[in-house]
């Protein structure tokens, strides 16, 4: 016996339709794939920006000794 055999996804999209209705299938999707083209749209900024490489501090002539203990 198979473990997906096409009745079963008949009857998943039957209960899906059942559920959800005819017209809220069409926003759900819509809302899923504009979720997804903005992640992808933020991957793609991330990778666009170059890293920042921490500032030099500049050096002062009167430096310091350490402190003995």
């Amino acid at each position: 016996m198979d473990l997906f055999a096409p009745w079963h996804l008949v009857i998943l999209i039957g209960a899906v339709l059942l559920l959800f209705g005819g017209q809220k299938i069409p926003e759900m999707m819509s809302g899923i794939g504009k979720g997804m083209k903005e992640f992808k749209k933020s991957m793609k900024d991330e990778d666009e920006k170059p890293t920042e490489t921490p500032k030099k501090i500049p050096s002062s002539d009167n430096k310091k000794e350490p402190l003995k203990d």
